[in-house]
């Protein structure tokens, strides 16, 4: 989505960066994994596919990413590629107006379980509110990857259905004003700058 792609979304933990060609080889590498595979619902690219992908999204007005990095070893822009630890997406479709599937990713076992993912789902969140009239947010997660579905419902997230054909549990958040207030409560430290 072009309109993200000179922000930067700074939190506590985490920095929000766009999907930019610089970042495929490492997004690339991660994505070899079939355990990411598998908790991402995901087939094996091939890296010039890889990139084709990143352009596509980059131009794609119904899909807003960006690159979640380590904060901590984020302090110059020569770093940013080290200190990638995965990325989020909001998808916009047919649904309804303000509707979009978000999905988050942390591949750095390293940071796993230490917020990084709950930060990135929310600043994205925010973001979404803000700037694209994001109104309700849904998230489809695989059957076995518990621990998302407990992250997502931990934070008020509702099982909407599930589809034992994709072995997937669609959950939703109305993006209400209680729950915004809460959500401006967990990303307190937001703030957004001029990339590059």
């Amino acid at each position: 989505m072009k309109i993200n792609s000179n922000t930067i979304i700074i939190g506590d933990k985490v920095v929000l960066v766009p999907y930019e060609e610089k970042h495929v080889p490492r997004y690339h590498d991660w994505m070899k994994s079939e355990d990411l595979q598998r908790l991402t619902a995901s087939e094996p690219l091939s890296l010039e596919e890889e990139y084709e992908m990143q352009k596509n999204w980059r131009n794609d007005d119904d899909k807003c990413t960006f690159i979640v990095i380590n904060k901590e070893k984020y302090n110059r822009p020569d770093t940013e590629i080290d200190a990638m630890v995965g990325d989020v997406n909001l998808f916009f479709g047919e649904e309804s107006e303000g509707a979009g599937e978000i999905n988050m990713m942390i591949a750095d076992d390293s940071v796993r379980r230490k917020g990084f993912g709950t930060e990135a789902l929310f600043l994205m969140i925010r973001y979404g509110c803000e700037h694209l009239n994001l109104q309700q947010v849904r998230a489809k997660i695989g059957f076995d990857n518990e621990a998302s579905i407990k992250m997502f419902t931990k934070h008020g997230f509702k099982e909407e259905s599930k589809s034992d054909i994709f072995k997937e549990v669609t959950l939703v958040l109305h993006l209400e004003s209680d729950v915004l207030t809460k959500i401006t409560e967990l990303t307190e430290g937001y703030r957004e700058e001029k990339y590059k």
